[in-house]
């Protein structure tokens, strides 16, 4: 669904306390925002920011930074979360995409790397621009301390397949694989995403891998 004009978001965002707003003071040690020095998760392609949110509530014992690159999207999450502001002293938005990210953080400053319901960019001529592409990997590789995370869901079976075969040929090593997660044993502690919700009301299966390096 197109989303309804929002007027100025980078004005709306520039004033809002969940937003990242000057990511340039940060130079390369964007974590220093939380000023403490609990685990920092990110996700990539965060949407509304419904699924980052509902996890910094539950783990306060961890940091979230949720990456989403279009600005209005940012504002309408902005103004679902309004009433939890008090309560997400863990959770920021920053307006940015995933090839910019590297440039944010010192190498090897983060716990875990969230991708869920990615483009699939279904053609294979645009295949580099999925968030699984090699390219992708070596970069989230530099991110990720040693023994850190990247969680992968879809409900795209083609690209989960084609993840796995990225993955594994760069020699990330799988910690879980499953492609019906919601009927596995690992659906217990999973916090659905925004699409995970509407794919799944509609019977479709959803995968899942973890990976390390």
């Amino acid at each position: 669904m197109r989303l309804r004009h929002v007027g100025s978001s980078h004005d709306m965002m520039r004033e809002h306390p969940l937003v990242i707003k000057e990511l340039a003071e940060y130079e390369k040690d964007i974590t220093r925002i939380f000023g403490n020095d609990k685990p920092v998760h990110v996700e990539f392609g965060s949407g509304y920011g419904g699924y980052f949110s509902s996890m910094a509530k539950k783990h306060k014992e961890n940091n979230y930074l949720a990456f989403e690159w279009n600005s209005k999207v940012i504002v309408r999450g902005m103004k679902l979360l309004d009433d939890e502001i008090e309560e997400l002293d863990n959770f920021r938005f920053v307006h940015s995409d995933a090839g910019k990210a590297i440039d944010l953080f010192e190498q090897h400053s983060l716990d875990r790397i969230y991708l869920n319901f990615s483009d699939p960019w279904p053609k294979k001529k645009h295949a580099k621009r999925r968030l699984t592409y090699h390219t992708f990997l070596r970069k989230y590789e530099k991110l990720l301390k040693e023994g850190g995370e990247l969680h992968f869901k879809t409900d795209n079976d083609d690209l989960f397949q084609f993840s796995l075969e990225e993955l594994q040929y760069n020699g990330w090593n799988m910690k879980l694989v499953t492609r019906d997660l919601h009927s596995s044993e690992f659906s217990k502690d999973n916090i659905m995403t925004e699409y995970e919700k509407k794919f799944s009301e509609r019977g479709k299966n959803i995968n899942k891998l973890i990976a390390t390096k």
